[in-house]
């Protein structure tokens, strides 16, 4: 009798599949989309070093814009869609720190040095623009409330720097900021080549003091203040950029302002609670800080001037980033408005800041 007993035959393996690479950590898309933006303003810096461009008085920050934007626009599909959170990071965080950090560009004794005069002119501008730029875009232009006043935020203190600088506490959206920053290329712009002429010509009746405080009092952009009154007199130029400088310490007031008239408008509008949190801009808080710090002369000057270019390079990779989240659809839609805000601003800063140097002199 035979045993019938079977054996079981082991099957053949089967092959284990390749294992799937390993996704990226979100801190490594992170890393990676700053170190893209870092890359691009590098070679931002560069095209804004170029003479041509410089003659121009288009500052880093704008020359960052432009050149995001068209990547955004154009090539956006060239860079991996994880690092998107990178570029985010720069436009929003490292934007408040870089801000901060421009207050290491002003002192208290630039303050004193332009007098009283000085100090009043730069407040009634900043003011006076601030409020005919926020109601002229809503209520005339109809406008939404964050392009409008980043748009007056841009001709009353400091140009791109101020449109940085309000943007995160407004909260808006980073078309909204673009457009703001092109009325300060167009306009800015036309200021550095039309009052030297205007100078020249004999239109402006002012002596080296009030004709310093009228360029830095109504000019955008820190650049194109210099550009502008380097066109007329040495003396004339030094004034005109300490009253600049003096119109960009009005930054954090008017943010704070802000922060207070946001939480007003939110309480009353959600019923919230009086008690709510006050939306301070730290960001804000720390610029006043460093500009303090700066006064006090307690750090070597060329550790100073190091860290001055690196806050250029940082506010100019939040601007590079700024544009690459931008659509130009997006600006399509609120672009003639917006420049027609830029041209009633610019009529008041060249009329309005006139007639309020005069009564100051």
């Amino acid at each position: 009798m035979s045993n019938s007993s079977s054996t079981a035959v082991p099957l053949p393996a089967t092959p284990a599949a390749p294992a799937a690479p390993p996704a990226a950590t979100p801190w490594r898309d992170k890393l990676n989309g700053v170190l893209f933006v870092g890359l691009m303003a590098g070679a931002v810096m560069q095209l804004a070093d170029l003479p041509a461009i410089r003659q121009l008085g288009f500052s880093p920050l704008v020359v960052g814009i432009v050149c995001g934007m068209l990547y955004g626009n154009f090539l956006r599909g060239t860079m991996p869609a994880d690092w998107g959170v990178g570029v985010n990071f720069t436009a929003r965080r490292l934007l408040r720190i870089a801000v901060a950090f421009y207050g290491l560009n002003i002192s208290i004794q630039q303050i004193a040095a332009v007098g009283l005069p000085g100090l009043a002119v730069s407040v009634a501008v900043v003011l006076g623009t601030l409020l005919i730029g926020t109601v002229a875009g809503q209520r005339l232009l109809g406008l939404d409330r964050d392009t409008a006043m980043l748009t007056a935020a841009g001709s009353a203190i400091c140009g791109a720097a101020a449109v940085l600088a309000f943007e995160p506490t407004l909260r808006a959206a980073p078309h909204k900021s673009a457009v703001a920053v092109a009325t300060v290329v167009l306009f800015g712009t036309l200021s550095m080549f039309l009052y030297p002429v205007l100078y020249h010509a004999g239109w402006l009746n002012f002596d080296t003091q009030a004709l310093g405080i009228y360029i830095g009092g109504t000019i955008h952009e820190v650049a194109q203040v210099v550009g502008a009154a380097s066109n007329i007199d040495p003396a004339t130029t030094e004034v005109a950029t300490i009253v600049k400088m003096t119109r960009v310490a009005l930054l954090v007031p008017v943010l704070l302002v802000l922060g207070m008239y946001l939480r007003s408008a939110a309480s009353h509008a959600g019923g919230q609670a009086q008690g709510a949190k006050l939306p301070i801009p730290w960001f804000a808080v720390g610029f006043l800080v460093l500009a303090i710090v700066n006064s006090l002369d307690i750090i070597p000057a060329d550790a100073v001037a190091a860290i001055r270019r690196l806050d250029i390079f940082a506010l100019t990779m939040a601007m590079t980033a700024l544009g690459i989240e931008t659509r130009f659809a997006q600006i399509k839609k609120a672009g003639p408005r917006v420049m027609a805000l830029g041209l009633i601003l610019y009529a008041w800063l060249l009329v309005g800041g006139y007639a309020i140097v005069k009564l100051a002199y």
